[in-house]
């Protein structure tokens, strides 16, 4: 017996499913084994990342069958879909990575056009990779469709083998690809030997999964939960967990449920969503790179969310999750504390969380937190009136070096190294300064500038782990600075500035620096500045000879230069909800 059909009036799946004009239409879907129930009930969208690039992918399309089952549990039929994605740690350190931050854009596009083209109802989006988490929930923000995050799960930590000549500082530890980059600077150091790198990069990435400490994947899955598009305790467990299946099962049936009440993306992405965001990425001391991605996701809703307002968030949030980089632990031990929910928790102890935002679930994040009754551990989740640090573990800079502002994760630093002077070793791109540090061609006390890696200069804003990796193997990551116009990996750690705007390419003041000029960068009172008088500056400028010349003349690349904005603003490519004249949803 065939239930009653769904009432489509208000749906966008009406255009291919309804009516004697789209015979054509549902002849195409019989085509693939669809029947008339099927046809005529709500079409969900089941996007993922899923290629064979790395491990944070691998597990994506395994897990969209359950969200599908999920989907059709709900009375929905799922229509699954695959985009690129380009995984950071394989990008790292070569040209690859200035396709890094373009692919979140192209990441967003793709999924607004399948989903525009066939004209699906719904978004249930599964990434597993840096730039693909905020590439996802931007195409759900900016096609405001009822929608649901699912991250793929990180990665097992890995361990190395006893015995042999592995160092001791290695053993009975957990490893991430963060031991592997500064591995290859020990090595470079002479402190490693050629065996014992071959061991450690056998067993450092154990699994299927995203990087396991908080670097980027992690802090975007934090952030997807804080914000509301991800079910509570979801993005916490490990890709290898069976327990993945029970959440996506669980998220096709809440895309079904918030299809029914008509609550969609811009519903959960509020001013207020995006505050409690940027409070869980401080508290848990995650990637800089949220300060890029969190105000490129406030764009496709419409909402002034800059770099500043998310670096005032930082600065008056505790930071007490103790995870790597800067911590000990990882993404694994994060999810047996009590995961995200539990964080919320003391927050929301502190006053520091907006309760009545709603959720993927159809309730308030306050009526989640009722539910949640583990405490902090006080092991990995410190409670928030005994924190790691007073204020977050990510900081905002701004001076006359960066008038439209600077970032540094100050996670695991002292107080007292958050303050640095020194004459700048100026390098004009990412390569010149890591063959510097590979040959020793720099010395303790400076300040490393590597400008011409923006968003548009790069092109692509690259990071920067391979640098400040090599600098951490040969026990300099503390006696040297490093500041850019590009990013820094969240695996980095040390005095590393990142995202210094404007850019070089822009006339920003980093492409104006010599070798020799003093640099202060102070992360306690937030300033960045160059011991230069404004009227120097404005000298420099007036003599300068325009953007560094790139080999990217043609291509996706060159599209991206030409549309890219600044930093601050998210690095992002179009005008955003605010000039839109229709929201898909209402087509």
């Amino acid at each position: 017996m065939l239930k009653k059909p769904t009432d489509k009036t208000n749906l966008p799946s009406r255009y291919v499913t309804e009516g004697p004009a789209r015979a054509p239409h549902r002849s195409y879907f019989y085509a693939m084994g669809l029947g008339d129930e099927e046809i005529h009930q709500p079409f969900v969208g089941v996007a993922t990342c899923w290629n064979e690039a790395a491990p944070c992918n691998i597990a994506l399309n395994r897990q969209a069958q359950a969200v599908k089952l999920g989907v059709k549990q709900g009375n929905g039929t799922p229509r699954e879909f695959t985009t690129i994605t380009v995984t950071d740690g394989i990008a790292m350190g070569h040209e690859g990575m200035r396709s890094s931050l373009a692919s979140r854009e192209a990441i967003a596009d793709t999924v607004e056009l399948t989903m525009r083209g066939h004209c699906y109802d719904a978004l249930v989006g599964l990434a597993g990779c840096d730039k693909s988490l905020p590439g996802m929930m931007m195409a759900m923000i900016r096609l405001n469709t009822p929608s649901v995050f699912i991250y793929g799960g990180s990665i097992l930590p890995g361990r190395a083998p006893t015995g042999a000549d592995i160092p001791a500082e290695y053993a009975n530890r957990d490893l991430t690809v963060q031991d592997m980059f500064e591995a290859v600077g020990r090595h470079q150091a002479g402190d490693l030997s050629d065996s014992a790198l071959d061991v450690l990069e056998r067993v450092a990435c154990p699994s299927a999964g995203a990087c396991g400490g908080q670097f980027t994947a992690n802090t975007m899955a934090c952030v997807s939960e804080a914000i509301g598009l991800a079910l509570p305790n979801s993005a916490g467990a490990p890709a290898p967990y069976e327990s993945r299946d029970q959440y996506s099962i669980a998220s096709g049936q809440a895309v079904m449920h918030l299809i029914e009440k008509n609550i969609r993306a811009r519903d959960i992405v509020t001013r207020k969503s995006l505050e409690n965001a940027a409070r869980v990425v401080a508290c848990t001391g995650g990637s800089t790179n949220a300060g890029l991605h969190l105000p490129a996701m406030a764009h496709e809703a419409g909402i002034d969310f800059d770099l500043e307002d998310v670096c005032d968030i930082f600065r008056d949030t505790p930071y007490f999750v103790d995870l790597k980089p800067g911590g000990q632990y990882v993404a694994k031990d994060l999810y047996e504390a009590g995961g995200v929910p539990v964080v919320m928790k003391e927050l929301r102890k502190a006053g520091l969380i907006h309760e009545d935002c709603i959720t993927a679930t159809g309730r308030t994040i306050g009526e989640e937190i009722d539910a949640v009754s583990l405490e902090a551990d006080g092991k990995v989740i410190y409670p928030i009136d005994a924190p790691l640090t007073k204020t977050g573990g990510v900081v905002g800079l701004k001076g006359n070096l960066a008038p439209e502002g600077a970032i540094v994760k100050v996670a695991g630093m002292a107080t007292q190294e958050q303050n640095f002077t020194g004459p700048a070793r100026v390098f004009e791109c990412e390569e010149d300064a890591f063959e510097a540090v590979q040959k020793r061609e720099y010395k303790e006390g400076e300040v490393l500038v590597i400008r011409n890696e923006g968003p548009s200069g790069g092109p692509g804003m690259r990071e920067m782990l391979a640098t400040t990796a090599a600098l951490s193997g040969q026990g300099m990551g503390k006696k040297v600075a490093l500041i850019t116009d590009g990013r820094f990996s969240g695996a980095t750690r040390g005095f590393c500035v990142g995202h210094v705007g404007p850019e070089a390419a822009h006339g920003g003041p980093i492409g104006m620096l010599k070798d020799g000029d003093v640099i202060t960068l102070d992360a306690v009172a937030g300033t960045i500045s160059v011991d230069l008088t404004d009227e120097e500056l404005a000298a420099r400028k007036a003599d300068w000879k325009g953007p560094r010349e790139t080999i990217y003349a043609s291509g996706s690349l060159w599209k991206y230069a030409q549309l890219v904005g600044s930093t601050r603003l998210g690095a992002v490519t179009h005008p955003g909800a605010k000039m839109e004249r229709h929201i898909y949803m209402d087509i």
